[in-house]
């Protein structure tokens, strides 16, 4: 990762006054990690990752960078695995019930996590459907 998008982020964190926060990049993934050990940040992470997301993109942008995928205190991992998870249920559950299984809305990289997991399952397809914040996917079986 270049030095002036590495300056820019410990200026970032130094500015927002997080004490003993701390971050790890891994190159071969493209992904930063960072540790954050405020209470605010605990307790709002759901709505602390985007919004640092958002302004990580920026600065990668502005830099003529592709973005890193972001996360805080492994939420984004955590959350990753839930969704996979979910996705394997409601696949086995639309195997069984033979009926289409609808899931809650997700984010765009959320519901990218369903379709790749069901991708595993050659009787099962996905679609995505809905609007904005309220977009989902729905796990169907594939007909004989």
């Amino acid at each position: 990762m270049e030095t002036a998008i590495l300056e820019k982020i410990k200026k970032l964190i130094d500015v927002a006054d997080f004490k003993g926060a701390e971050f790890s990049v891994d190159e071969e993934h493209r992904k930063i990690l960072f540790i954050i050990d405020d209470r605010v940040v605990r307790e709002y992470v759901s709505v602390f990752l985007p919004a640092l997301d958002h302004v990580l993109g920026l600065i990668f942008h502005k830099e003529g960078a592709e973005p890193f995928v972001v996360d805080v205190n492994y939420y984004r991992r955590e959350r990753e695995r839930l969704i996979s998870e979910l996705a394997r249920a409601a696949g086995k559950k639309a195997i069984l019930t033979k009926q289409d299984v609808e899931l809650p809305p997700m984010n765009s990289y959320e519901r990218r996590l369903v379709h790749v997991e069901i991708t595993t399952h050659p009787e099962l397809r996905t679609e995505s459907f809905g609007r904005g914040k309220e977009r989902r996917v729905i796990i169907k079986r594939i007909e004989e």
